[in-house]
């Protein structure tokens, strides 16, 4: 049975009374990264007119991006599309370690609370520089002004749903297929001392949970990122008029 201790990142490396530390959603999280920085300059180095190779690879990649991004946010938003690509390959890699045996970074709450952080900073930014403080603040005080605060739980409430939701369901995943493997040792310990039955079901359930799962919840995470970004982003006829004043 997976014990409570069991439900947490594993502390790699400690430093001084321990108070300090490195986990393996740390580490892990590190070395995806890193994989994700040398893909992208390798499949974007020696590009030429006609593309041939790894070429082709990454303007599929780069096309299929753009093209997810123009249909979510706008032709004029495309600018964003490299920070959607960037959180949808690292999510999707980090949530899918468990192909290989390693405990998904993103069963971690402080790494998926990092990316909804970072998504929220993008939105509120975003929202400040396309209609001004003013007019961000007009826009939530719509249609009546004591909208304005439950705007503002609104806009909090968003990066903790984005966190809790991507943690849950990859955590969730880990601690079934955890369930499962122990049951089908204890059922193959009424046959035999071998636990076969681990093996043979182990393909179908790490199928769903290390690979369909991730892609199911990376897809989530990058949409309601970009629904929500497009709906603080867009600009009314009046938004418009009043930004414009403010930038005057």
């Amino acid at each position: 049975m997976v014990s409570y201790d069991e439900l947490g990142a594993r502390i790699i490396i400690s430093f001084g009374d321990g108070s300090v530390f490195i986990t393996e959603s740390t580490l892990w999280g590190l070395i995806v990264a890193a994989i994700l920085a040398v893909l992208g300059i390798w499949l974007g180095s020696g590009l030429e007119k006609i593309p041939k190779g790894k070429q082709v690879i990454a303007e599929f990649i780069v096309g299929w991006l753009y093209k997810f991004t123009d249909a979510n946010l706008g032709k004029e938003n495309r600018g964003y599309a490299p920070y959607i690509g960037t959180i949808f390959g690292f999510i999707l890699l980090g949530s899918s370690l468990g192909i290989f045996g390693i405990r998904p970074i993103t069963a971690s709450l402080n790494v998926t609370a990092a990316l909804a952080v970072l998504t929220f900073l993008l939105i509120q930014s975003s929202a400040i520089r396309t209609h001004g403080v003013k007019g961000r603040i007009k826009e939530m005080c719509e249609p009546y002004p004591f909208m304005f605060p439950l705007e503002v739980i609104e806009a909090c409430t968003l990066p903790v749903s984005l966190a809790l939701r991507l943690f849950g369901n990859i955590l969730g995943g880990l601690i079934v297929v955890e369930l499962w493997m122990h049951l089908m040792e204890y059922l193959s310990s009424l046959v035999c001392n071998v636990p076969f039955l681990r093996a043979v079901t182990v393909l179908p359930i790490n199928a769903f949970f290390d690979m369909f799962e991730p892609v199911i919840q990376t897809y989530i995470f990058t949409l309601l990122t970009m629904i929500n970004l497009y709906t603080a982003i867009k600009v009314t006829e009046s938004h418009g008029q009043l930004a414009q004043g403010n930038r005057k």
